[in-house]
């Protein structure tokens, strides 16, 4: 009888190293490991979402820290916006697709560097970025100077809070991008 169990379990050890394998593996197509190990210094965009969501090589999304764009996908959040701005939806839409196009101009298959704050990642599992490209141009900082974003300061990540501000009421006067359009 003791024989006849242990037979049962003979191949349990092999079943669940071959389980691990697999999960291990494609776990790692997924995702871009968060640590300070991993090199961030070197990323491809491969996707543009809007005007201030890209997702990377591996697969990661990257929400850019300190900037809001508007929404031009039906969400909850795109009514909200229309009723905050008094605008109807079809013209926040229009918005929104001028400032993924922007953002899309600037990043669409570049190779950035990402910079944290206090938080690294987001309660959708997004990483919370500054975004830099090799010349040194700072992404976030730039879609608030064109015009293409407000200013979004999310305590703990407030490293560029103040510089932003400014930066955007530089693009209010000037009536850059989206400013212009009574945004």
């Amino acid at each position: 009888m003791v024989k006849k169990d242990n037979k049962k379990w003979k191949f349990l050890p092999l079943v669940l190293c071959i389980l691990v394998v697999i999960l291990s593996v494609s776990c790692r197509k997924c995702s871009i490991p968060l640590g300070r190990s991993y090199d961030y210094n070197n990323l491809l965009i491969t996707y543009v979402a809007d005007g201030d969501t890209v997702k990377v090589e591996g697969g990661r999304w990257i929400r850019l820290i300190g900037i809001d764009c508007p929404e031009f996908h039906e969400s909850d959040k795109l009514f909200r916006q229309a009723r905050e701005k008094r605008l109807d939806i079809e013209t926040l839409k229009k918005f929104g697709k001028l400032a993924r196009d922007f953002t899309k101009k600037l990043l669409d298959n570049k190779k950035v560097r990402l910079e944290f704050d206090a938080e690294k990642q987001d309660k959708y599992g997004r990483l919370l970025a500054y975004v830099f490209l090799p010349d040194g141009t700072f992404v976030n900082a730039e879609i608030l100077k064109q015009g293409y974003a407000q200013i979004l300061s999310i305590p703990p990540n407030v490293k560029y809070a103040e510089n932003f501000l400014a930066i955007q009421k530089e693009a209010q006067s000037a009536q850059r991008g989206l400013w212009r359009m009574s945004y």
